[in-house]
């Protein structure tokens, strides 16, 4: 078993890795030689697995595993996880914004008795549209989830094996990696970290996969949209008891017919827009149910080096 073990999901990373894995030895020979580097290369097209592939022949310590195809950040941490046995790990990502000459801060906190550390990120060197459309789902999950998340904690932290061997339990496809370690409940805590700029290229993350992100997040760890479409249907039922009460009050007291037919038109078209709408969110938690019970793999191995095949 080794002691510490990092795990780094790869995705068109080939200009980081040289650097990554340079800094990642300087950091851990600070703490333990008992180490080992673990690369998940998420079938990004590049050159990222060869580079992969020469690191690990000229270091033992480093291992790589070559997903099939792109089956998603989240999912490479997990395959990362399901092949690792440490007494501690450490998830990171690899554009280098997670600096590792921060890893002996998180072990060293880690060390006071702690099950997770998770790295706090001060002022982001991200845009401030990615800042703010961040924030904004951050803040819309805590309200529809109800964990208490930090919007300033990424995936960047460092867990004992107990909470490693918990969290190879959860098997659902809607993954969200800081949300399954939330959800467990062991104690935590928290550094406080540089955010570093991203060393070379643009984000994977195209504001459309991060929209895709967020619904899926939400729905896989709230059903809060469901009962606000049940109170939005009981509000809109209780408003037109009321307007169908003045309008019977106006006509049977007062003898006066309420005409207009162009309010009521919008109000058809509101009312049938908003049922289309909840039986839309009816319909994505259906199919993502649907697909749970398929219990396809999370995801699926092509190649490794420096790990038995199973």
């Amino acid at each position: 078993m080794t002691h510490l073990s990092i795990i780094i999901p790869v995705y068109k990373a080939e200009k980081c890795l040289p650097e990554l894995y340079r800094r990642l030895k300087l950091a851990l020979n600070k703490i333990t030689t008992d180490h080992e580097i673990i690369f998940v290369e998420d079938c990004g097209g590049d050159n990222s697995w060869d580079l992969i592939l020469n690191l690990a022949r000229k270091d033992r310590k480093v291992k790589g595993l070559q997903l099939c195809r792109n089956f998603g950040q989240h999912a490479a941490i997990t395959a990362g996880m399901d092949y690792c046995n440490s007494d501690w790990t450490i998830v990171m990502d690899c554009d280098l914004q997670d600096r590792p000459e921060e890893i002996p801060k998180l072990y060293e906190k880690a060390m006071e008795g702690y099950e997770v550390v998770v790295a706090r990120r001060g002022k982001r060197k991200d845009g401030l549209l990615k800042r703010g459309t961040s924030l904004l789902f951050y803040k819309i999950f805590k309200y529809l989830s109800g964990f208490p998340y930090d919007e300033q904690v990424g995936n960047f932290r460092i867990f004992s094996r107990k909470v490693a061997l918990h969290f190879k339990l959860m098997r659902e496809n809607l993954r969200f990696f800081g949300g399954l370690m939330q959800w467990m409940g062991f104690p935590f805590a928290s550094v406080d970290v540089q955010h570093a700029p991203r060393y070379e290229g643009k984000t994977s993350y195209t504001y459309l996969k991060l929209f895709q992100l967020g619904v899926e997040t939400i729905i896989a760890y709230s059903d809060k949209p469901l009962q606000l479409s049940v109170q939005i249907g009981f509000l809109m039922s209780f408003l037109a008891f009321i307007g169908g009460s003045y309008i019977f009050y106006m006509a049977l007291v007062h003898n006066i017919s309420i005409s207009g037919w162009g309010s009521l038109m919008v109000s058809l078209y509101f009312i049938g827009g908003l049922i289309i709408s909840i039986l839309g969110i009816l319909g994505i938690y259906l199919g993502k149910t649907f697909n749970e019970t398929k219990k396809r793999p999370l995801y699926i191995v092509q190649e490794l080096i420096h790990f038995k095949k199973n």
